[in-house]
């Protein structure tokens, strides 16, 4: 990249952030910690849109608040979006001693994309309006 006085300008940060939508394959799971802290887990599954539609799944983790939201609100089957960052695992097999690896999206925002039928939720918030 060159700027008008043909010097290169490197980007001043890197960037790992990742947005997905798609349908949760499980319900979540959530687990309390004696700190207070909570953490949700889900598995998402996001198909590709080509003519042989393959199914990406990502496993998402979520902490705080929004974990709280999401173990309430999520169902398996839930259209959701994800918004976060992703996180290498990494770990040795007891059996065979192999590495294995695989991504973790550390989910930041989560958001309820279907409606409350898709969601199969009838608590679930919604925004109401005033007719005067």
């Amino acid at each position: 990249m060159e700027n008008q006085n043909n010097t290169y300008s490197r980007p001043t940060a890197d960037i790992n952030h990742v947005v997905l939508v798609g349908r949760a394959g499980r319900d979540p799971e959530m687990r309390y910690f004696e700190s207070g802290k909570v953490v949700t887990s889900f598995s998402l599954a996001v198909n590709r849109p080509m003519k042989d539609a393959q199914t990406d799944w990502f496993d998402i983790e979520i902490w705080g608040k929004p974990a709280e939201i999401a173990g309430e609100y999520v169902k398996k089957g839930s259209l959701i979006g994800v918004e976060g960052k992703i996180r290498w695992d990494s770990w040795i097999s007891k059996e065979t001693g192999e590495t294995n690896i695989k991504p973790m999206v550390i989910a930041d925002n989560i958001r309820l994309l279907g409606s409350k039928k898709d969601n199969n939720a009838a608590a679930v918030p919604q925004t109401s309006e005033v007719v005067s």
